[in-house]
């Protein structure tokens, strides 16, 4: 009766313990979601992992060392979301791939800026003058757009969001434009006029992107959507409703007012409507 009696004991201990177990994974108060990131310091990060603890959503990011990378975790089901790219690098991803990656929501926004140990403003680069720009496609790009937009060099009607300098069809002061490794444009400022550097980079190199440049893009103009940053999710997954309730969670104003702290006014938050992110991939195609 003994040995009985301690095998229904054991055999209840069993159950209540398979029980909790069962209760951790599927009462529906606590759900994980990974999200690979490239670079996890950011000062958004702790805000947003609080706060969805706090409606019952655990993040847990994922941290990759290369860009190529996040993208293929999620398609392969790896990771459950990523956020590191902007609509052009997504879409091209996707154009390339052929995987089904969407945007669910839109980050924030880091300016292309002009630098210059030379110069003050813009407007006083002279004849002959050269610019250090990226050279990778979208970045480069991207740099020249910048160049347009502050009225030093007229593009071709095709320039699109992969043209190169071959694309300038008005240069009135002949600037120089020399496309460089992106990492190399804060090197080179001692030789040239000025550089076109990504802000990142020009955190590392020891600049603040939020109050060092002489020129930077405006969030005001909506060329600028394709390089707004993204949450991304698998096709299969642009409705579930706890990612998009992590996007909300991201977008709200304590996150907005910490990243523009962390980074001293170098990057933003930018909250696109569907419709807006919807153009974005498609100007990202052409």
């Amino acid at each position: 009766m003994k040995k009985l009696w301690i095998l229904g004991l054991a055999l209840i201990t069993v159950l209540v313990l398979a029980a909790c177990g069962s209760n951790d994974s599927s009462d529906g108060k606590s759900i994980k979601v990974t999200i690979g990131v490239n670079g996890s310091d950011g000062a958004q990060w702790p805000i947003l992992k609080e706060k969805a603890a706090e409606e019952g959503i655990e993040i847990e990011l994922v941290e990759f060392a290369d860009y190529t990378l996040p993208n293929n975790a999620l398609a392969q089901g790896e990771v459950d979301l990523n956020a590191f790219q902007h609509f052009s690098f997504l879409s091209q991803y996707v154009n390339e791939s052929g995987e089904d990656i969407v945007p669910i929501g839109s980050t924030m926004f880091a300016p292309l800026g002009v630098y210059s140990e030379k110069i003050e403003d813009i407007s006083e680069l002279k004849e002959g003058d050269k610019i250090a720009i990226p050279d990778d496609p979208s970045n480069q790009a991207r740099a020249l757009r910048l160049l347009e937009s502050a009225d030093l060099i007229t593009l071709a009607d095709d320039f699109g969001l992969f043209g190169d300098p071959s694309k300038i069809t008005d240069n009135p002061l002949n600037l120089e434009i020399i496309p460089m490794t992106a990492q190399q444009t804060p090197r080179v400022l001692p030789d040239v006029a000025a550089a076109i550097i990504n802000n990142g980079i020009a955190g590392q190199a020891g600049f603040s992107p939020g109050e060092d440049p002489i020129y930077k893009e405006s969030a005001e103009d909506e060329s600028i959507y394709p390089y707004v940053n993204l949450i991304a999710a698998r096709g299969e997954d642009k409705d579930n409703e706890t990612y998009k309730r992590i996007v909300e969670l991201y977008q709200e104003e304590d996150i907005e007012k910490a990243v523009e702290e962390d980074t001293k006014g170098g990057s933003y938050l930018i909250k696109l409507t569907q419709e807006e992110m919807d153009k974005a991939m498609e100007d990202s195609q052409q």
